[in-house]
């Protein structure tokens, strides 16, 4: 089994419309949008939940005032500063500084904080036209998406075991965070979509260093690729001299437009030269990965 997850120096780049152009083309595949924070993969898939369950994705400290002592220890030590003396209700926490370490509960003499744990997102099976689509929604403002983009990878895995499938294809996270550390490690190959413009460079160079850092194989596919030829070489002299292939490149195009407009991947959606260009991208990937 092969595992493929595609990436981008920052959203917008057309990471998503080549995801969903290769669940369309991919035989024997199951689909894992790892996109937590802003998950759009179902918007094209049209899925039907089979399973799933919440996330938690760690616990919240709370203070019981009545075994507070109010000696503001926890306030000392709490380097957010999110512990704050209230002089009518006593110390609180303010939950949009609070990062949810947990220290404060492990220095109070009184034992009066306690961690709960809620539901901070939710993970999902589904069943779409293109095959299984594991997917996930992390709550407005939660943190630790990293690690759900783990749960997503571990349950794409399991999935694609019982399928006997051959291929696990990732739509990744955009960016270089914790996200995207999780949706990479440990796969065969990483392909990241980038524009043809100074800013799609730099990110694409900052792409490349993290994948450099875990020892992972990176092709780049420029989309766009039309509309700034010269900036179009400068990414691939770039690329050339350190030994990263620009497996493909994607005409601007209006066909991508109508296409998800009609809720369709690039590969379904009739004309147009990016759907050629798309068709061609994922038979050069498919046969560096050596899967159907």
């Amino acid at each position: 089994m092969k595992e493929l997850t595609i990436i981008s120096g920052k959203g917008g780049t057309g990471k998503t419309t080549v995801s969903a152009a290769f669940a369309t083309l991919a035989r024997r595949k199951v689909v894992a949008d790892c996109d937590v924070d802003a998950a759009d993969m179902h918007l094209l898939l049209d899925p039907r939940e089979r399973a799933g369950g919440d996330f938690i994705g760690g616990a919240t400290p709370r203070i019981d005032p009545e075994l507070c002592a109010e000696c503001g220890d926890c306030a000392a030590w709490c380097r957010f500063e999110a512990i704050e003396l209230d002089f009518d209700a006593g110390y609180r926490i303010n939950p949009f500084a609070c990062e949810h370490c947990g220290l404060c509960a492990r220095v109070c003499p009184e034992e009066a904080i306690v961690l709960e744990t809620r539901p901070s997102g939710r993970w999902m099976v589904s069943d779409s036209r293109h095959g299984t689509l594991v997917h996930a929604q992390l709550g407005v403002g939660e943190d630790n998406s990293g690690k759900l983009v783990t749960l997503v990878r571990r349950e794409a895995r399991r999935q694609a075991e019982a399928e006997g499938a051959a291929l696990i294809l990732n739509d990744g996270p955009p960016g270089i965070g914790c996200p995207v550390s999780a949706a990479i490690t440990g796969v065969d190959l990483v392909l990241a979509v980038t524009e043809p413009t100074l800013s799609g460079l730099h990110d694409l160079q900052r792409v490349a260093e993290l994948c450099v850092h875990f020892a992972i194989p990176l092709v780049v596919c420029i989309n766009k690729a039309d509309l700034n030829p010269e900036n179009g070489v400068t990414i691939r002299e770039w690329c050339g001299a350190r030994d990263i292939e620009v497996i493909g490149e994607l005409p601007f195009d209006p066909v991508v437009a109508r296409a998800l407009v009609a809720r369709k991947s690039l590969a379904e959606y009739d004309g147009g030269g990016a759907s050629s260009a798309v068709i061609e991208l994922w038979e050069r990937v498919k046969t560096r990965l050596g899967v159907e």
